[in-house]
């Protein structure tokens, strides 16, 4: 399996994007295949499966997208959430992520 972890500066430097709008994702996809995993920061409006990953500081400032948003598969953060219909990883569990991830594939 071939995995490309691509965070949107990467690719527009990568690709001379930096002082052009910012590609959508489908285009980002296209020119990172043929890759059988793609890991994504940002596009957070797109409909793509997520994780969502919030930091003790989320708690007050930003609601939780969770709820609102059904292509969210798990959350990663620093304490349980309230939201119990998804599992939940702490921030630095690599390892049970990228089981996660792993199998959220095979699916």
């Amino acid at each position: 399996m071939r995995v490309l972890a691509a965070a949107l500066v990467v690719v527009a430097i990568e690709f001379g994007l930096a002082e052009q709008e910012e590609p959508t994702l489908a285009e980002v996809l296209v020119r990172l295949a043929p890759a059988d995993l793609v890991l994504i920061e940002g596009y957070k409006r797109e409909p793509h499966p997520k994780i969502e990953v919030r930091s003790g500081e989320d708690d007050a400032s930003a609601p939780p997208m969770a709820p609102k948003d059904p292509s969210i598969v798990a959350i990663a953060a620093d304490r349980p959430t309230a939201n119990h219909r998804l599992p939940w990883f702490r921030r630095d569990d690599i390892t049970g992520i990228a089981d996660f991830i792993a199998g959220q594939r095979q699916r």
